[in-house]
């Protein structure tokens, strides 16, 4: 499944550096597949985690809004974390095992950029957040909805990344054979 690779030597050896790890193409699609299941599970963790603040947030109800603070720490422990980390280490072993690399490609530096922003967000502004407005201390709302949103924000960049690619090599079209309709 993984093959170390080594750098041929001698004037034939290609410009760009062989990846550090070698995965097969089966190993390679199951990455993949482990990588964008828990960036879309992520977004729609954080996409749920946002509606949530807002709700609290504009609510007049105090019950409401407790029970949806304490809701919160449930969707970091059971889907933040683990998708956040997921999504990152599948995302470093594909970089490694692919021409992609982690930080060769503008494109794959900023999604390492963002998912590490989303981590810390969640770490440094959400946790604390939510904290301190299930203690009884408040005034967090507006934080909570801002690094909620930010979330959301960043992965859809990174969703975009993924599929556009920016910067890269394209190979030329080939044209249409005659007589094509």
């Amino acid at each position: 499944m993984l093959h170390e690779t080594a750098m041929p030597a001698g004037a034939g050896a290609p410009r760009r550096p062989a990846p550090r790890i070698r995965l097969s193409p089966t190993a390679r699609r199951c990455v993949l597949t482990v990588h964008i299941a828990a960036g879309v599970g992520l977004l729609g963790t954080v996409a749920a985690v946002l509606a949530i603040n807002v709700r609290a947030a504009t609510t007049a109800d105090a019950a409401l809004a407790a029970a949806a603070y304490d809701l919160l720490p449930m969707f970091t422990v059971l889907f933040g974390i683990p998708l956040s980390f997921t999504s990152l280490l599948s995302g470093v072993a594909l970089g490694l095992g692919s021409k992609w690399g982690v930080v060769r490609h503008g494109w794959v530096a900023a999604k390492l950029v963002l998912q590490v922003g989303v981590i810390l967000v969640g770490a440094l502004v959400l946790g604390p957040g939510t904290d301190a407005m299930r203690d009884g201390t408040g005034g967090a709302e507006g934080r909570l909805i801002a690094g909620s949103a930010y979330d959301v924000a960043a992965l859809l960049v990174a969703t975009g990344l993924s599929v556009f690619k920016p910067r890269r090599r394209r190979r030329p079209v080939a044209p249409a054979p005659a007589g094509a309709a």
